[in-house]
């Protein structure tokens, strides 16, 4: 039934290796009560943890009816975790907000098993561990030995095929333990039991098998067993599942019991969407505002394309005398004078670029290049010159507009 193949476990903590188990090679009955034990860190609760598939070997091959858990995926462990083991702590591990009842049925939950049933076979689980009268109470209002009793229950009500007990009477009295010990020694008629226990007295009083660890080697067995491997039988494997109006069911219970931390959990939850909504309405607002602004400076000061623009800068430069003329036979201690006005004429003159205004309004024109849909208007001015001419004076008729000055000076 339950076969463990040459099993190791090593931890690795930085560059230190901790070998826990160390090749052990171990097989059980279906049905007998076996208890481990050993000295504080031999890997007596490693191993349970292994066979329980709460953690995994690093080498060698746990078999499980003749099949091989080499190739186990995660929910491969949950589906074998559920249906064929059931676990009994020193810790007991009830919920305590919820009923006796309620912590026995939650191990039928996640099994898809409907709702009259996991009720039924709850009690009858509580039943057969003598508490049916204390259905309803919650765990805080039982003994040590009582909860016990509801985690053996737990265990027991999804009719696994194996019962897991991590020092079962380790946090009871002698009496409580006692009575902890006949309900196990009465399950492993029917089921095999593995107890880690520090108490070597019960072990030998209850048990049918006795397995000694040490250093994560057995040492010794009291009734070995070994058989032939037999070719598992493929059968259809249920995999664990929750139907999603039970695991709603349960959340809001869950969230009735602690009103007050529900409440201030969604007063704290509340006022962080409230800050971030209020954070992306400022951001948006204000680069709304930006854009507007943009779009409202474009349209008082829109781009003037001309047909003939002139370097500003460099006329600024000539006015204010800032040129690079040559003062290299200049003399120290004597004054010189500076032509801004021809060095402005001249800048004008070299200054002007011309632009091809045809070739630019077609391009605009053609569209496709990203110019309109961004613009809000696009206006186009044609120079229109009108010749005006002054009579009567001393050179006779004189053209003013356009004005003949700069043709005068060769411009």
């Amino acid at each position: 039934m339950l076969k463990l193949k040459n099993i190791t476990k090593t931890y690795i903590s930085g560059d230190e290796k901790v070998e826990a188990l160390k090749g052990i090679d171990i097989q059980f009955r279906e049905s007998e009560f076996v208890s481990i034990l050993g000295q504080s860190g031999c890997g007596k609760t490693t191993l349970l943890n292994i066979i329980g598939g709460l953690d995994r070997y690093t080498s060698g091959d746990l078999i499980i009816n003749g099949k091989s858990t080499k190739d186990f995926k995660d929910r491969d462990w949950d589906t074998y975790r559920n249906h064929s083991i059931g676990f009994v702590f020193q810790s007991y591990n009830l919920i305590p907000h919820q009923t006796i009842l309620s912590n026995v049925e939650l191990a039928l939950t996640i099994s898809g098993v409907s709702k009259k049933e996991r009720r039924a076979r709850a009690i009858k689980a509580l039943e057969d561990v003598g508490l049916k009268e204390q259905i309803n109470k919650k765990p805080n209002q039982l003994l040590g030995g009582q909860m016990q009793r509801v985690a053996i229950a737990r265990a027991l009500v999804n009719n696994p095929d194996i019962i897991l007990a991590d020092e079962p009477t380790g946090a009871l009295d002698t009496k409580t333990s006692v009575q902890v010990m006949e309900i196990l020694k009465k399950i492993s008629k029917n089921k095999l039991i593995i107890m880690v226990t520090h108490n070597p007295d019960l072990a030998e009083k209850y048990s049918s098998r006795i397995i000694k660890i040490l250093d994560g080697k057995i040492t010794d067995d009291s009734n070995p067993y070994e058989t032939k491997e037999k070719k598992s039988n493929k059968e259809k494997v249920r995999f664990t599942s929750m139907k999603f109006f039970t695991a709603l069911r349960l959340s809001l219970n869950n969230l009735m019991t602690k009103k007050g931390r529900t409440l201030l959990t969604s007063f704290a939850g509340s006022i962080g969407i409230i800050g971030i909504a209020l954070i992306l309405a400022i951001s948006t607002g204000v680069q709304n505002y930006i854009n507007k602004v943009e779009e409202d400076t474009l349209s008082s000061y829109p781009i003037s394309i001309e047909e003939s623009t002139i370097d500003m800068s460099s006329m600024m430069e000539a006015m204010m005398g800032q040129t690079n003329s040559d003062t290299s036979n200049y003399e120290d201690g004597k004054i010189y004078s500076s032509d801004i006005m021809g060095e402005m004429i001249t800048t004008l003159s070299n200054k002007v670029e011309n632009n091809n205004l045809t070739e630019l309004r077609k391009y605009i024109k053609e569209g496709n290049n990203g110019i309109t849909e961004n613009s809000n208007a696009i206006q186009y001015n044609y120079n229109l010159n009108m010749n005006l001419y002054k009579e009567n004076t001393e050179n006779g008729i004189v053209r003013v507009n356009p004005s003949t000055v700069m043709n005068a000076l060769g411009m």
